[in-house]
């Protein structure tokens, strides 16, 4: 099967099956310190953050799609709720411009002048191409980052899964001492635990994303699929756990299970400098209800810093919180 028509199966699957995870993303663990009295006018609360060079709210639509012709309308209305909304976005994997199958549904800088734009190579493209491809990516989607995605668990399930990993970790140094862009090293749903981000260090990455487990399990994507051998759908590190693991190796994106403002918030407080997710925009933007759910989150982001004493993004990095 062709990259395109793969690209199209994943994203039927994750938006008419039950692919999440049924264990948690450990979200429910931590309880954020209510504050009874907060010194704080709510009207001016402000979370704004710098990420890659660039002011954003400190949430991102995380790595969705693209390498079809149905992505293009998802990620142009994706981008442009980016812009609308101050929110850094993520392309899909981009496996399908490398190998000239489709490219514009990567295309979507004009849309979200002022936001990062991170692009989407997988760990396995790494050895099949030179950097010198990765940079035309780079330059003709003017991205501001790439993700390396990390994937063995989806690649070992798939039918048709690249399974050889060896070398991955050189080629990813190569990738980081090359670019010129920064280079964040992302899981799919997994996990990342300290050993591995501090590999990931050593090697030039300089953000990770832990997409920790919770959200949707890409196995159970892959089971849908005619994947095998059973029992991997429940895999991974939880993505609480996953912060918790990695924080002070990188600058984290907290994702994986991330499903409301408050979840989002807690992320932060927990060592994250940002929150991602990815498939509850899809499902918003597929119900026609983007604009509804991002308002939503953001106002419980702000809802949840008033309420926990923060008049600021600062103030969230330095919240207290408890874990159960």
């Amino acid at each position: 099967m062709g990259t395109e028509e793969r690209k199209e199966e994943h994203i039927a699957a994750v938006l008419k099956k039950d692919v999440e995870y049924e264990k948690s993303a450990g979200f429910e663990r931590v309880e954020l310190l209510h504050d009874a009295l907060p010194d704080v006018d709510y009207s001016k609360v402000n979370l704004k953050m710098k990420f890659l060079g660039k002011e954003v709210f400190p949430l991102m639509i995380s790595a969705i799609t693209g390498g079809f012709g149905g992505a293009v309308e998802i990620n142009k209305e994706l981008a442009v709720a980016a812009e609308k909304y101050k929110l850094p976005i993520g392309l899909g994997s981009m496996r399908a411009m490398l190998e000239g199958v489709e490219e514009e549904s990567y295309l979507v800088r004009k849309l979200c002048p002022s936001v990062p734009l991170i692009g989407n190579v997988g760990v396995m493209q790494l050895s099949e191409y030179e950097v010198g491809r990765i940079e035309n990516l780079v330059s003709r989607a003017e991205l501001d980052a790439m993700a390396v995605h990390l994937n063995p668990m989806q690649e070992v399930l798939q039918p048709e899964g690249d399974t050889d990993f060896s070398g991955a970790v050189g080629h990813i140094a190569k990738l980081a001492e090359r670019l010129s862009v920064p280079v964040i090293a992302k899981e799919t749903g997994a996990g990342i635990n300290k050993a591995i981000a501090e590999k990931l260090r050593e090697a030039g990455v300089e953000w990770i994303d832990v997409a920790g487990s919770g959200g949707t399990s890409w196995s159970k994507v892959e089971y849908m699929r005619g994947g095998k051998p059973p029992g991997f759908g429940e895999w991974g590190i939880s993505t609480v756990d996953s912060i918790l693991m990695c924080k002070g190796v990188l600058p984290l994106i907290g994702s994986g299970g991330v499903r409301s403002g408050i979840d989002a918030i807690k992320a932060i407080a927990l060592g994250a400098e940002l929150a991602g997710a990815a498939r509850p925009f899809l499902l918003a933007q597929d119900y026609k209800k983007l604009d509804e759910m991002v308002t939503e989150w953001i106002g419980q982001m702000k809802v949840a810093a008033f309420l926990s004493g923060c008049r600021d993004y600062s103030g969230v990095k330095k919240l207290k919180y408890e874990l159960r």
